[in-house]
């Protein structure tokens, strides 16, 4: 899973979320960071209105939490969305001396290499130089 590090740095960059099923977030509030929550219709559904869109929380006994604004949580992109988020430029990804390197093509500088002890944090890396300043 991506760190919570380069998400935040990816959000910063202007990487915007619109939530689904099956992506990952956490609550940036203390107490709840760490807490890795997953969009479900069951139990967290996305709620489109025009001021915003909101993650309600259904049915959750074990939390007096019922929704939280978007600009509260921090997505947590998985290996397939960071991917398909890297486009064309992506060319390849693979294992070396223990850490993933994901190579992109990116324009005016030809290929770059992206090291990460995983390879979601590889392929977030490489997405945050295309969008926005090498801040990690």
């Amino acid at each position: 899973m991506i760190s919570l590090e380069l998400a935040r740095a990816l959000r910063a960059a202007g990487l915007r979320w619109r939530p689904a099923s099956g992506d990952r977030f956490t609550i940036d509030q203390p107490g709840l960071v760490g807490e890795v929550f997953t969009v479900a219709e069951m139990s967290i559904e996305t709620h489109r209105f025009p001021t915003g869109t909101v993650l309600g929380f259904n049915g959750t006994v074990e939390w007096a939490l019922d929704a939280v604004t978007l600009d509260q949580t921090v997505w947590l992109p998985r290996e397939d969305q960071l991917r398909e988020l890297l486009g064309g430029t992506f060319r390849s990804l693979r294992r070396e001396d223990g850490a993933f390197l994901v190579t992109t093509a990116v324009p005016g500088r030809g290929a770059v290499e992206h090291r990460a002890p995983g390879a979601a944090d590889a392929y977030a890396r490489a997405l945050l130089e295309l969008i926005g300043p090498a801040a990690i």
